[in-house]
């Protein structure tokens, strides 16, 4: 029984009325799930289908998607418990196909249950096949290894007694006692006492020594080809979500009698993948992947995007070459479905069976049917219709006459409204002008100095929860639609004058939150400029905010302060103007550099913007003019932002450093470098210094340095930075630490959106290979184009420089002659000559006449010595790989 429901059974003595929770009929969308699990029975038990093949396309996921309050997380829930029992549900849902066998459900709210988190939801599928009492060897073993790491001294079964939610689940009293069963045998099979010491030190390598060796005794375990290598693996989150892969193996191991059917059923998914990242989706979409003969449910409020290659990097798999049938247009089950609006006969029963008095419905036909047409099918709206018929009735003593209900979407909001205590009104209309909010958020915003009215709001149906967004509550989008012109009518209604202070109080109580962390600090400056633009407010704690904001080199987007940036035209607040400011700054990582400098003229232009906070256009523009190839308009740019002393005075200082180095003058970077500081990133600059003059290890060490200064003071955007220069720099010396750099890079990255970063990582991919991969020119190319598809003129350079590098290492005179040619096209003037410079310099030739000579730190003599000698280096490690 769902709250409103309770709220009605104790408003009333009438002791024959009662409001149920009903679920209306979804005939379509069970056919969908029957007809999916029988086609996944089907490929499951196909003689060609392998749990461990890691390489075939997916097609194990059935996506429910659509508007907020047409009833996901009813269908999630309903059949989730038809799953579990055929006799309960709609009776007109017809029976599973019997050839799909014994299923297995499990359903997960993403936002209110398990908060999101990845280990709860390894935890629930393995309590979820606990049920089976059957133990899964690989994946208990590896898990046990885990949990003692992470949880250490915490016994499992007295974990899971605290955490109500998991006590539900069926084997949450079997499950310690079947992995404790599991460790036993392992220290058996190896022959070492007690248990294999929690999986660590000695106990750990006997028995990863025992399945590489694949002795006898442990054989059946052996048979896991990758779970020695998840045993010796860092126990951490990312590792965790590799496991589902030893789940799966587990369960395609059992017995025919005790063979199921997974179904997993991940409700709300809408807030996995859109709080700025995707870290969570990708272990999530991890966890879909290397189960296949699991089906998994997902219903939320938008398609799952797992079929766009954009996401590439993002997401482990990422294109409609992995999820043929997530794509649109296909038909074949499992596949996306949008949940649509509720039949008349739908909406028919639910208000028959919603509300009955001695098993009579309590609403007559014509009440039904009035009810029906006015809901054009949105379940919330007939929630809300059989609230206000219930207080009527409470209230009156009688059924409601048919006109009472006769109400259109707003004026049922309405009438809402005016039910409501008048505190909670004043906290509804408060949070009305934010996005999220918290109890002590909404309090602060609605002046009130108690919060039992805020309490009071967050049980209505009409608001959503998730405990895993930076504040959990939420109206429903509609509601938050009509307050105002719920506002309109009441006794009780404000004054524009209200609304103004009632935004100037949300804008403060927003400034008091937003430096308490990083996803505070972004959720407040979405709806704090959204705020201040409507009722244009003085900027106040956004300055700063703002400041912050670009100082962590994180770009979440923040479209969601309601700021289109091809808007830039018709700036007229200074609020605008430092939405568009931002937005545009952000969104650089995701257009051409081009676009982004045309919108920071026009916030120039429009001259919105207080003097303190004029430098972060200027400075951004700057950068963009050297990103694009304007050399001198990039060195006036931070000429100017120096000048002003400011906040980004370091930053544009090291800028200037950059576009001296772009033009060879290395003296000129390295004094530069001395008066920067950790502020200004003085090691990153040395390390851009140091590997152009060849000397790789001093750069790998600044480069590091850079990184770990930046991780010690809580700024992951430029360590992943400092990570993707240490990882191209480490790629002409040292193949295998290379290897290591690129796969930390990535690690980085996946907290920060840098397309520079990004891109050089790819160019360090390419350093690594040269020499030994045949298609490297193709894949330079690539790599080139996707720069200067960004608007990135550096990593177009220095792509072409990856080219002659490869070029040189194999000793091809025409490979090399056409890699030069490429990066030429590179170089105008002075900048970027000293890349021409060095492509004929590693391969020991003269720089041809009349290109424009680097001023090298200790000659070009000794540079070019560096040079050769790592491209003999490469030489002789591809001569050894190759046997010559």
């Amino acid at each position: 029984m769902s709250g409103s429901d309770l709220r009605a059974l104790f408003r009333s003595n009438d002791r024959v009325l009662k409001a149920v929770d009903f679920f209306a009929d979804r005939q379509g969308e069970w056919a969908s799930v029957a007809e999916s699990l029988v086609r996944h029975a089907e490929r499951v038990r196909a003689p060609g289908f392998d749990v461990e093949d890691l390489e075939a396309p997916r097609r194990n996921v059935l996506v429910f998607y659509g508007v907020g309050g047409i009833g996901k997380s009813t269908l999630s829930r309903g059949v989730a418990d038809r799953l579990a029992d055929e006799t309960t549900g709609r009776k007109d849902w017809p029976p599973l196909d019997p050839s799909v066998g014994r299923v297995l459900p499990l359903r997960i709210d993403l936002s209110r249950e398990t908060g999101a988190d990845l280990e709860s939801l390894m935890l629930a599928l393995r309590l979820a096949v606990a049920e089976l009492g059957r133990a899964m060897p690989a994946f208990d073993v590896a898990f046990q290894r885990y949990w003692h790491t992470t949880h250490p001294g915490e016994p499992l079964d007295e974990y899971l007694r605290r955490r109500t939610w998991f006590s539900r689940l069926p084997g949450s009293g079997t499950i310690s006692q079947q992995m404790q069963s599991v460790l036993a045998d392992a220290a058996a099979a190896i022959a070492f006492p007690g248990t294999t010491g929690s999986l660590v030190g000695l106990g750990l390598r006997s028995l990863v020594g025992a399945l590489r060796d694949r002795r006898h005794r442990v054989r059946a375990l052996a048979g896991c080809r990758r779970l020695t290598d998840l045993l010796e693996a860092e126990p951490n989150q990312d590792t965790l979500s590799y496991f589902a892969h030893l789940l799966a193996w587990d369960l395609s191991q059992l017995p025919e009698e005790h063979r199921v059917t997974p179904v997993v059923l991940l409700d709300t998914f809408e807030d996995v993948g859109h709080r700025g990242h995707r870290d969570l989706e990708k272990l999530i979409q991890r966890v879909v992947w290397l189960m296949p003969n699991a089906l998994f449910v997902i219903t939320g409020r938008n398609r799952l995007q797992w079929t766009d290659a954009a996401f590439e990097g993002q997401l482990d798999w990422a294109g409609p070459e992995f999820w043929p049938q997530l794509v649109g247009g296909v038909h074949e089950e499992p596949r996306q479905h949008t949940v649509g609006y509720l039949s008349a006969e739908d909406c028919e029963i639910y208000l028959r069976e919603r509300l009955t008095i001695g098993g009579e419905p309590l609403l007559d036909d014509r009440s039904r049917h009035l009810i029906t047409r006015n809901s054009y099918g949105l379940p919330l709206y007939l929630d809300l219709a059989v609230m206000r018929f219930l207080d009527l009735y409470r209230r009156n003593g009688r059924t409601p006459a048919v006109h009472e209900l006769d109400l259109d979407f707003p004026a049922l909001v309405v009438r809402t409204f005016r039910d409501l205590p008048p505190e909670t009104r004043r906290v509804l209309r408060s949070v009305s002008l934010l996005d999220f909010f918290s109890i002590s958020l909404a309090t602060a915003a609605s002046g009130l100095d108690h919060d039992a009215p805020a309490m009071d709001l967050v049980e209505r149906p009409f608001v959503d929860a998730d405990p895993a967004a930076p504040w959990p509550f939420r109206l429903h989008d509609l509601i938050r639609e009509t307050v105002r012109e719920a506002d309109s009518t009441s006794e009780d209604r404000w004054s524009d004058a209200d609304w103004q202070r009632a935004a100037l109080r949300t804008f403060h109580a927003l400034g008091g939150e937003a430096d308490r962390d990083r996803t505070r600090l972004v959720a407040s400056l979405r709806q704090g400029l959204r705020l201040a633009n409507e009722y244009r407010l003085d900027l106040g704690w956004l300055e700063e905010a703002a400041f912050q904001y670009v100082a962590d080199s994180l770009w979440e987007p923040l479209g969601a302060a309601g700021t289109d940036v091809n808007d830039s035209a018709s700036i007229t607040t200074p609020a605008h103007a430092l939405s568009v400011t931002l937005v545009a700054i952000a969104d650089r990582q995701r257009r051409h550099r081009s676009l982004t400098a045309e919108t920071l003229r026009a916030v120039l232009a429009s001259g919105q913007l207080p003097a303190v906070l004029r430098e972060l256009p200027q400075y951004f523009l700057a950068e963009c003019d050297r990103d694009l190839g304007n050399f001198q308009a990039s060195l006036a740019g931070m000429q100017q932002v120096i000048g002003v002393g400011g906040r980004l005075a370091a930053t544009a200082a090291r800028g200037q450093a950059h576009l001296a180095r772009r033009v060879g003058r290395f003296p000129q970077v390295r004094d530069a470098a001395e008066t920067l500081g950790a502020e200004g990133r003085r090691d990153r600059v040395l390390g851009d210094l140091w590997w152009s003059q060849g000397a790789i290890a001093p750069a790998c060490s600044s480069y590091a340095a850079g990184r770990d200064e930046a991780l010690s003071t809580g700024q992951p955007g430029e360590a992943a930075l400092s990570q993707a220069c240490l990882a191209f720099a480490a790629a002409f010396q040292d193949r295998p630490r290379a290897a290591e750099q690129i796969s930390r890079a990535h690690e980085l990255l996946g907290q920060a959106t840098i397309r520079w970063a990004e891109i050089q990582v790819r160019i360090a991919e390419l350093v690594r290979d040269a020499g030994m991969a045949p298609d490297l020119p193709e894949r330079a190319e690539q790599v080139a184009a996707l720069a200067q598809e960004a608007g990135l003129s550096s990593s177009v350079a220095y792509a072409h420089l990856a080219g002659c590098f490869h070029a040189a290492v194999l000793g091809s005179p025409s490979l090399l002659a056409e890699a030069r040619d490429r990066l030429r096209a590179s170089v105008r003037g002075e900048e970027f000559a000293y890349l021409l410079e060095l492509a004929h310099l590693m391969a020991g030739d003269p720089p041809p006449p009349g290109l424009p000579a680097a001023q090298w730190l200790d000659g070009r003599q000794q540079t070019q010595a560096r040079w050769t000698a790592l491209v003999a280096d490469r030489q002789r490690e591809v001569a050894a790989i190759r046997g010559d």
